[in-house]
């Protein structure tokens, strides 16, 4: 058996080594009928190497096995199965503790997904546990398996026949854990570890992702996720992580599934977009199904680039699948970059002019030049990851010795008959080598090693805890002039409290102005006929000042606010919030007319680091950032300390729940905050996000 090393000190892992590589195990509710699940879980034990003992009350044999009446009558035992009826298991849990066990796992449903009974019920399971010092999987799951050491603790009996890999699967569900465990059996990959949480009442994705992360055997890490309930946690796991050994994300919840999520495991799906985001800020690669999740984890498996080395490059011997992979990875965001002049000039001496060879490079029928062409590629200087596809054609080459020498940086997909396929899997397998049988699988493992080299070139900052209370929600103009202690820009202007004050304010600024309605208890001006622009007398100001008059109900606080107008340029949305999960979240969006580009929100959690911040200014449309319809151009860095100034605002204020400026009007001197919204949460709402 492998050793483990140890996970970080600051993350409970007691218990866990017994629990997936145990020496022993007990069976609870193990059963001789072939229809019954405890039948199943010893038929899918049948191979584990230790001591295996059937529990049932009857006693008799199981499979073989002699079956104890009581789990109490051994005491050697690491690993408790219960496959018995949920109302069964907190007694169970109790005997297990008894008889010295530090691990269960629980297989029975009817507990947190069900409803407040089964809810009631499953916190007398987790007291039990907690009491008796029992770390805990599930309950409602199928199990894990481990091949490599024999441990297959799953009620699905083909699980023993796994191939061992070392590709591990923390997955939020036990079928999913199933799936994708037999999808990377097909694939050739094979199975570390897969662990099914299920209700995750004890053991869940932050811990496991330490554990897995300091085994030795794994080389890259695939997670399922439904709904995260410690954003935090996983964020943090996920970045210690990341900085030993890639892990790659695939989120459900891209339609409204969250009922149906409720019902399965008893976990939300929260946000799709903001979990999506705050994996891939944490270092994850993140991708949009299950078949993609094992073609990332098939390339990361043996492939992990430098930070930074994210440029690929590609070799096809057949021009149309590799249009479609340079396509597909355009789409991604991954770089394909052009080859260097002294690149092209190898290129040329070794493949006909006719040929495409500026990236993708296109060899036509691979000839006895493909290899060289090969290495010249992987040479040039903008090149991280290399890219082979070549349909495999007797006689035509040996694609194995062919990209050898680049063994750590290439992936190769060819096309071919199944029994061809399998060989040469095989073959390249024993050199290190990810092979896919399909364009579109070798693109998503190009795009996965890229991106994941490209995550490391981004630092972020450590959150602190926020030192300061807001304490009510402010006007816009308290709001701006909090905002301007972070740097935030803004433009003149004065706040009268009566005409004779707004008519002086409007000849102290001179030019035209925008006159509003100033009144914490008003969020949404506009939507109330309480902005107009444009004003540069008094018989337009007295027709502004009349609107924001007759607005109902009217507070007795109710002010009006002068501002010099800007001058014209794109709009944006910067905000920030204060998310149940993963708690302060920063927001980038097109706003006014550029909104009609239709890109979405760019979301990050704060606080931001400058690099972080300026990867959140690229992810603007490049229309935009060059100068939408004749706009000035984006000054990238002070936009990024505009979104680093809001990130620090909600992280140092504990009861800020929303910072809301709309819009940021891009001028030639900068950006410039043209309304703020700064809303401090309700007692009763800063309770509910410290419970969360």
């Amino acid at each position: 058996m492998t050793a483990l090393e140890p996970a970080p000190a600051q993350v409970r892992s007691t218990g866990l080594d017994a629990m997936f590589r145990p020496r022993s195990i007990a069976v609870v509710g193990a059963s001789a009928h072939p229809d019954k699940a405890g039948f199943a879980m010893m038929q899918a034990l049948r191979t584990f190497p230790g001591a295996l003992h059937p529990v049932n009350p009857r006693g008799g044999e199981i499979l073989g096995r002699p079956a104890i009446t009581s789990i109490r009558e051994v005491d050697d035992v690491d690993l408790a199965v219960f496959v018995v009826p949920p109302h069964v298991v907190p007694g169970a849990l109790e005997d297990a503790a008894a008889a010295g066990i530090r691990a269960a796992v629980v297989c029975a449903g009817g507990f947190a997904e069900t409803g407040p009974e089964g809810a009631a019920l499953q916190d007398r399971v987790a007291a039990a546990a907690r009491d008796g010092g029992i770390r805990l999987l599930g309950p409602n799951t199928s199990g894990f398996m481990n091949p490599r050491d024999g441990a297959t603790a799953n009620f699905m009996p083909a699980v023993c026949d796994l191939a061992p890999g070392s590709v591990s699967i923390v997955a939020q569900s036990g079928g999913v854990n199933l799936a994708i465990a037999f999808m990377l059996d097909r694939a050739g990959v094979g199975l570390r570890l897969g662990v099914g949480l299920g209700n995750a009442i004890d053991v869940d994705f932050p811990e496991l992702v330490d554990f897995l992360a300091h085994d030795e055997s794994t080389t890259a890490i695939g997670l399922h996720l439904e709904g995260v309930s410690d954003g935090p946690g996983l964020v943090a796991a996920l970045r210690r992580a990341t900085a030993r050994k890639p892990v790659v994300a695939f989120k459900v919840g891209r339609s409204d599934v969250s009922e149906f999520a409720r019902s399965h495991t008893g976990a939300m799906t929260g946000s799709f977009a903001l979990t999506r985001a705050a994996l891939q800020q944490a270092g994850a690669v993140v991708v949009d199904s299950l078949e993609e999740l094992v073609a990332a984890l098939t390339a990361l498996r043996s492939v992990r680039l430098p930070a930074g080395a994210d440029g690929v490059g590609l070799v096809t011997g057949q021009a149309g699948p590799g249009l479609a992979i340079a396509d597909a990875l355009g789409a991604r965001g991954v770089a394909v970059p052009t080859l260097s002049a002294q690149t092209q000039s190898r290129i040329g001496e070794l493949l006909p002019p006719i040929t495409f060879q500026s990236n993708p490079v296109d060899t036509g029928r691979p000839a006895a030049t493909f290899p060289d062409v090969l290495a010249a590629v992987g040479a040039d200087p903008a090149v991280g990851a290399v890219g082979v596809y070549a349909l495999d054609e007797p006689g035509a080459l040996d694609p194995v010795a062919a990209v050898g020498a680049l063994q750590g940086r290439v992936l190769f997909a060819s096309g071919g008959p199944s029994d061809t396929m399998t060989q040469r899997r095989a073959e390249f397998d024993a050199v290190g080598v990810p092979m896919f049988t399909s364009p579109g699988d070798l693109a998503t493992g190009l795009a996965a090693v890229a991106l994941d080299a490209q995550a490391r070139t981004i630092t972020d900052e450590e959150p602190a805890a926020p030192q300061r209370t807001l304490g009510r929600t402010l006007d816009e103009h308290e709001g701006k002039a909090l905002l301007e202690t972070y740097g935030v820009p803004t433009l003149p202007r004065r706040v009268a409290h009566d005409r004779a004050a707004a008519l002086e304010a409007l000849a102290g600024l001179g030019g035209p102005v925008v006159v509003k309605i100033l009144d914490a208890a008003v969020l949404h001006k506009s939507d109330v006929g309480g902005v107009h622009v444009g004003v540069h007398d008094q018989a337009g100001l007295e027709a502004a000042l009349d609107a924001i008059d007759a607005i109902e109900p009217r507070s007795s606080t109710r002010r009006y606010l002068l501002e010099e107008m800007a001058p014209p340029g794109a709009e944006l949305i910067v905000g920030a919030t204060r998310d149940a999960v993963f708690g302060p979240v920063v927001l980038l969006a097109l706003g006014g007319v550029a909104a009609e580009l239709g890109s979405d929100p760019i979301l990050r959690l704060a606080p931001l680091s400058e690099s972080r911040a300026a990867e959140m200014v690229d992810q603007l449309p490049a229309a935009v950032l060059d100068g939408f319809r004749g706009a000035p151009l984006v000054d990238r860095v002070a936009l990024g300390e505009v979104l680093r100034a809001v990130g620090r605002l909600v992280c140092e204020h504990d009861d800020v729940a929303e910072v809301d400026l709309n819009p940021v009007r891009i001028t030639p001197q900068g950006p410039v905050a043209l309304d703020a919204l700064v809303v401090a949460a309700t007692r009763e709402e800063n309770d509910v996000q410290h419970d969360a």
